[in-house]
């Protein structure tokens, strides 16, 4: 019985080990390297999408075929992000937008799930791009 235990306890250890493991984010893990938006003019190609690159996708979590939620926000992010199921975005508006409640934390879990929040900036530029149009620019 105590050996049932033992294997039952190594088992579980491994599977909590490679579910941590499957989404490691180790570019945004230290946040070494911190996407950083501009005041205007915030671009998808430039700013939005390379911070979901590096705090979405890399790490595993939202890239290739068994991508979290089925929203694969590998390149190019832009035509799966605006046509994912349910509706991710809804242009000029990040209060509607599920993207942008699931980043702030208004529906849960928040994302990046796991991980530290996006900075203020991040958030502040997120949230304009939205409120702007949401362009594929």
């Amino acid at each position: 019985m105590q050996q049932i235990r033992t294997r039952f306890a190594r088992l579980a250890a491994a599977v909590s080990l490679l579910a941590g493991l499957s989404c490691k984010d180790e570019i945004a893990g230290t946040d070494s390297d911190p996407i950083v938006f501009p005041q205007s003019n915030i671009s998808f190609s430039r700013h939005v999408e390379p911070l979901f690159q590096q705090r979405c996708a890399f790490g595993g979590c939202h890239a290739g075929s068994n991508a979290a939620s089925e929203l694969d926000l590998s390149l190019p992010a832009y035509s799966k992000l605006m046509n994912h199921q349910p509706r991710l975005v809804t242009s000029g508006s990040s209060n509607n937008s599920l993207l942008f409640q699931r980043l702030d934390g208004r529906i849960q879990p928040r994302m990046p799930f796991g991980r530290e929040p996006l900075n203020s900036n991040q958030m502040d530029g997120i949230k304009k791009w939205i409120d702007e149009g949401a362009q594929n620019n």
